[in-house]
């Protein structure tokens, strides 16, 4: 028992309990910020800077050709994109595709599932050549594909990128027309490359 002086009787117990009752909103808010704060301490996100890298996929693809088409309607202007995209694995497989649509990312995805509806193996030698000239014509454009060895890829416009996602080397490549036009030259292109004995769809 604790007895002061002008003041009554104060058993040890109450002073115990009356301290534990002051005490216990402090511990309240202690415990309250610290489920707070295990709640802002959140896991790193799935999607965040630590993800793994995105693996490559199966074919490389390059659009050779984009346009903007407009077509005129009663309220006025539409526009609609056309993208040609050639896909190929570098080892003898290789298709051109084209699509259309409302905006860019819709276009290629069209193409490029248009691409690989159209893929066929590339016959080649075990240098990358063909095994023999090859020439053909398609719309306006005419391509003619010569066998040379040691001379790498010589090319251009829309054949060289046929050619190179195809995995040829050592040709070299003739475009007998005036025609700008992408899509024929590599149509074209295309067309040569399957008239090579032993080319197949793939």
């Amino acid at each position: 028992m604790i007895q002061e002086e002008g003041s009554a009787v104060v058993p040890k117990e109450a002073i115990k309990e009356i301290a534990l009752v002051d005490l216990a909103p402090a511990a309240a808010r202690t415990a309250v910020r610290g489920s707070r704060g295990s709640l802002r301490s959140r896991a790193p996100r799935a999607g965040g800077r630590g993800r793994a890298p995105r693996e490559r996929g199966e074919f490389e693809q390059v659009t050779i050709d984009a346009r903007r088409v407009a077509r005129v309607m009663a309220g006025g202007r539409r526009f609609n994109f056309s993208l040609v995209v050639v896909i190929g694995d570098r080892k003898g497989r290789v298709g051109v595709g084209l699509g259309k649509g409302v905006d860019t990312a819709l276009a290629i995805d069209k193409a490029t599932r248009d691409a690989k509806k159209h893929l066929f193996t590339v016959p080649r030698t075990v240098s990358g050549s063909i095994p023999h000239q090859v020439s053909t014509k398609y719309a306006s454009s005419i391509v003619e594909i010569i066998p040379s060895k040691g001379r790498g890829l010589v090319a251009g416009s829309a054949v060289r990128t046929v050619l190179d996602l195809a995995g040829v080397t050592d040709v070299v490549t003739k475009i007998h027309t005036r025609s700008k036009n992408k899509l024929t030259i590599a149509r074209a292109t295309v067309a040569a490359l399957k008239k090579l004995s032993g080319a197949r769809v793939a």
